[in-house]
C-alpha cells in the first residue's frame, strides 16, 4: 500500500466529500450598466493584479482556487501514465496542458488576489488526486502548488507568476513560470510554460512524428504531420483561425477536422446555469464548497475560510466589499510591522530551489502538509 493511501485513510484527514454542488448560494450580480463599463474599459489589456477593483468585478474564488482548475482534466494525466506508448503519452500531456485554460472562456470575473500565506487544498479521491497550494510571495505575486496522484501515478507542480488581463469578453489568467509533470512509472518528466495550440511531436533527431492542432476553447486533435502540412498549404480560409465572438453550443465545433485525425480531448459542456454563476464550469462550482467536516480539519489559511470570498458567494456584496478592504488593510499593516522589526515571513509548505529538470528558479514542495499539524499558522483573515 502506498504512503499516499495510508495518509488519506488516517484519522486526521477528512474523507473526500461527495462533490456534487451544482449551484452557488446566490447568483452573480449584474455588471451590465454604463458606470461599471466605464471602469472596466480602462482596464482592457492591463495587468489586473496591480489594480484595485470594486468587489463586484470579482468572482467568488481566490486565484489559488482558479489555479486548481488545472486539475479538471486529471484523467488525461492518468491516461498518459497508464499508456505504454510514449507518443500517446505525449499526446495526452499536450492535451492536459491545453485543457488547463479552457475554463477561462467568458469568465469576466477577476479572482481575488491571494493574501501572503493563503493556502488551498483539494482532495478529490473520486478523481484520483490531492492538491495543495500556497501564496509564497506578495510582491511580486507568486503562487506555488503541488499535486500528486493518490495511486502515486503522477506529480504535478509549479510556481506561477499570474498575469491577469481583461479583454472585454473574458479575464485572461496567463500563468507565467515553469510547470512540471512527472510520470514516475515511466521515469519521465514534462515541463512547459504557455502551450500553443498547434505544434508537433518530434523524435530525438527532430523528425516530426505527429501534428497536434485544435482550439483551447474546444478540442485537440492529432494527425500525421505530412497530412497536416498539406492541409495548411491548401487551406486559404483565414477565418478558421479566428476565435468566435460567442461561446459555441456544446454540440458545435468550429475547428476544421482534417481527415484521418484522432481526437485527444474535447471540452466538457458547461452546466445550463453557468451564466448565472460567473460562467463557472461544474468543477469550478465546487471549488469553494465547505462542510462541517472539512472546516474542522482545514488550516485557518485555506481560501474557503476567507470571509470576503465567502460573503460574495453568499450574495452579500456590501459585506464582501467591507471584508475585502479590511483584509487588504490588515495585510498592509502586517507588512509594515515586519519591515520595522527583525521578523521575517515564514513560508510554510514550499521552499525556493532549482527546478530538478530545467535548473530554473522554482518553488518546491517541502512536504508535511497532509500531516494536519497546523500549529503556529499566521492569522491572515
Amino acid at each position: 500500500i502506498s504512503m499516499a493511501v495510508i495518509t488519506l485513510r488516517s484519522r486526521n484527514v477528512f474523507h473526500s466529500p461527495c462533490w456534487n454542488r451544482s449551484a452557488l448560494p446566490a447568483a452573480m450580480f449584474s455588471r451590465n450598466n454604463v458606470s461599471m463599463w466605464s471602469v472596466l474599459k480602462k482596464c482592457i489589456g492591463m495587468e489586473l493584479s496591480k489594480i484595485t477593483m470594486p468587489v463586484i468585478f470579482n468572482e467568488p474564488l481566490s486565484f489559488l482556487q482558479r489555479l486548481t482548475e488545472y486539475m479538471e482534466h486529471t484523467y488525461l494525466i492518468q491516461k498518459a501514465s497508464a499508456s505504454q506508448d510514449s507518443i500517446h503519452r505525449m499526446k495526452c500531456v499536450a492535451a492536459f496542458a491545453v485543457s488547463a485554460v479552457a475554463s477561462q472562456w467568458e469568465r469576466t470575473g477577476k479572482p481575488f488576489n491571494p493574501l501572503l500565506g493563503e493556502t488551498y487544498e483539494l482532495l478529490r479521491s473520486d478523481l484520483g488526486f490531492r492538491w495543495v497550494s500556497e501564496q509564497v510571495s506578495h510582491h511580486p505575486p507568486v503562487s506555488a502548488f503541488h499535486a500528486e496522484g493518490i495511486k502515486s501515478d503522477f506529480m504535478f507542480h509549479g510556481s506561477i507568476y499570474p498575469k491577469l488581463k481583461f479583454w472585454g469578453k473574458s479575464v485572461e489568467a496567463e500563468p507565467r513560470g515553469i510547470i512540471t509533470l512527472e510520470l514516475p512509472l515511466h521515469n519521465e518528466a514534462y515541463t512547459w510554460t504557455n502551450p500553443t495550440l498547434e505544434g508537433y511531436i518530434l523524435d530525438k533527431s527532430k523528425k516530426k512524428i505527429c501534428a497536434l492542432y485544435g482550439k483551447w476553447t474546444e478540442c485537440l486533435y492529432s494527425v500525421d504531420p505530412a497530412t497536416f502540412d498539406a492541409h495548411r498549404k491548401s487551406d486559404t480560409n483565414n477565418n478558421a483561425d479566428e476565435e468566435p465572438d460567442e461561446m459555441p453550443p456544446p454540440e458545435a465545433e468550429t475547428v476544421q477536422v482534417i481527415a484521418g485525425s484522432e481526437l485527444i480531448w474535447r471540452i466538457s459542456p458547461r452546466p445550463d446555469n453557468s451564466r448565472k454563476y460567473y460562467a463557472f464550469t461544474s468543477f469550478a462550482l465546487q471549488l469553494n464548497e465547505l462542510d462541517a467536516e472539512m472546516e474542522q480539519v482545514l488550516p485557518q489559511t485555506d481560501c474557503r475560510l476567507r470571509p470576503d470570498i465567502r460573503t460574495l458567494e453568499n450574495g452579500d456584496i456590501d459585506a464582501a466589499s467591507a471584508e475585502k478592504n479590511r483584509l487588504e488593510e490588515k495585510q498592509r499593516t502586517a507588512r509594515k510591522h515586519r519591515s520595522k522589526s527583525d521578523e521575517e515571513w515564514k513560508i510554510r509548505w514550499f521552499h525556493q530551489g532549482p527546478n530538478p529538470y530545467t535548473g530554473a528558479p522554482d518553488w518546491l514542495y517541502t512536504g508535511g502538509y497532509w500531516d494536519r499539524n497546523y500549529s503556529h499558522l499566521p492569522d491572515i483573515y
